[in-house]
């Protein structure tokens, strides 16, 4: 694979959610930007309306596939434009799911690290409005990855992705999304994988101590509460 590029980054700010539920704001709307800044905390002119489950520094920048994006589009059978899925960075010839939790990136002038796969939430359901949203995302093994930022900087469309170290060993972002589903051979190594969020690491313990893996919701409506503290969109 080439050197990947910035095909769009995108911002928002909070709106009134286009659907019922105990929310009644989302920053998950996210629309193109020329030019910006990512800090240790999230993207410069973006909005973070639920900073429970979303945001901070394992979760400040959120990427996504451009190629996902197409694959999406013809599962669904409409346009996805860059930022429908609130990630604020829309690569492309990027491997992102197939990346390894604790790869750092180059991009423009920051330096961001992989720390997990996104999780869907009803918030997300809603949006798409699509029937049985979070299942069919789940299946689709797609899911995106969120970074850290460890060196603040300038980003734009445009920019190109450079892989400037990758872990020896350790979980894929698709990996521990598979774990976080169910895959209790993957759950167990998880803890130990370099570069992960904090909070995986906590949740990947707690199910292994109890024995209780996630389970997809029957009913994933955005008025229902959210089922996990990794789970969660703007």
């Amino acid at each position: 694979m080439g050197v990947g590029l910035v095909m769009s980054v995108n911002v928002s700010g909070a709106r009134r959610a286009p659907f019922e539920g105990p929310r009644t704001h989302t920053g998950i709307d996210k629309q193109p930007t020329h030019h910006t800044r990512v800090t240790r905390t999230g993207v410069d002119g973006d909005q973070q309306v639920d900073r429970l489950h979303h945001g901070g520094t394992d979760q400040a920048v959120y990427a996504y596939a451009q190629e996902s994006l197409r694959w999406w589009s013809g599962e669904l059978g409409r346009p996805l434009s860059p930022g429908v899925f609130g990630e604020n960075l829309t690569l492309s010839n990027v491997d992102v799911d197939t990346s390894a939790i604790g790869e750092v990136w180059q991009i423009g002038a920051a330096r961001l690290q992989v720390t997990s796969p996104r999780i869907p939430c009803r918030m997300f359901a809603g949006w798409m409005a699509e029937e049985q949203w979070i299942k069919r995302f789940v299946a689709g093994e797609r899911p995106g990855c969120y970074l850290r930022v460890l060196q603040e900087g300038a980003v734009a469309p445009g920019d190109h992705v450079h892989i400037v170290e990758r872990p020896g060993s350790g979980a894929t972002v698709v990996e521990a999304f598979r774990a976080f589903y169910g895959d209790w051979e993957l759950l167990r190594a998880l803890p130990d994988t370099p570069g992960l969020a904090d909070r995986w690491a906590v949740m990947a313990r707690e199910r292994l101590a109890s024995g209780v893996m996630s389970r997809l919701p029957d009913n994933p409506s955005p008025e229902a509460p959210a089922a996990s503290p990794v789970e969660g969109d703007n």
